[in-house]
């Protein structure tokens, strides 16, 4: 199954302000996360990419243009299920009044019993749910027309890509504030039939490493290896197991 790199847009005008964005329009990338933007266009530069799905954001389409600036060739698509929580009330809001809101308290110690106030408000698990949703169907298109070795990209938010990442460590949602995602920083998922794998989480660094190996050569006759011969069986298959002891990095 493909693996899916996750983008935090770069840090917007709201960030530097300390306000909670949400869907609010015109929130734009700022001087620094134009910048990051730009980095992040050379990071990406020598993976494969199969495909970019954005949020329909502003800042997050903003984060995307220097890579796709570059890349024009890249099928580049827009989900809302993997858009910015639904505040509600408190959108729009300083973080420092919202510290003093009772519901802040359920946000950061319960958040699967968090519902955000007013009629567009989105409780945290349906938040999740759509976004895990989304990255379950792109994952099925990406590896029916690029095959399972595809790496592809989503550019989104902290809170849903907190989120991915709780979901594919099997943690409750209670727990996902223990995660960080900085501006225009890398997490990384690698799906497989059996469980997903954490690759990188909130990664600012070379990014080479999660280039997919070659296929292997099968020999002239179009054969399998006779080593890999009996190796055929789901039981056998072991693509998916974890490194006993650890992984051994990129070859």
């Amino acid at each position: 199954m493909p693996t899916v790199i996750l983008v935090r847009h770069g840090r917007s005008t709201a960030n530097a302000d300390g306000v909670l964005a949400g869907w609010s329009p015109g929130v734009a990338l700022d001087d620094t996360g134009r910048a990051q933007a730009t980095v992040l266009a050379a990071r990406l530069a020598a993976l494969p990419l199969a495909a970019v799905v954005s949020s329909p954001l502003q800042r997050c389409q903003e984060t995307l243009r220097p890579l796709l600036d570059t890349r024009p060739e890249l099928p580049s698509h827009t989900d809302e299920r993997i858009g910015e929580c639904h505040y509600g009330d408190w959108t729009g809001r300083k973080l420092g009044e919202l510290a003093g809101e009772p519901l802040w308290k359920t946000v950061q110690q319960h958040p699967s019993a968090a519902v955000f106030p007013g009629e567009e408000g989105e409780s945290l698990r349906a938040m999740q749910a759509r976004a895990v949703d989304a990255v379950r169907d792109w994952n099925a298109r990406i590896e029916a027309e690029y095959g399972p070795d595809a790496l592809y990209l989503m550019c989104s938010h902290g809170d849903i890509i907190k989120s991915l990442a709780a979901d594919a460590l099997g943690m409750h949602l209670d727990l996902f504030q223990r995660i960080s995602t900085d501006p225009c920083s890398v997490t990384v998922i690698r799906y497989t039939p059996h469980r997903p794998f954490l690759l990188r989480l909130g990664d600012t660094g070379d990014l080479t490493p999660l280039i997919p190996p070659p296929p292997r050569d099968n020999g002239k006759d179009g054969q399998q290896d006779t080593a890999d011969a009996s190796d055929t069986s789901d039981a056998d298959d072991h693509s998916g197991d974890a490194v006993v002891g650890g992984s051994t990095g990129a070859p």
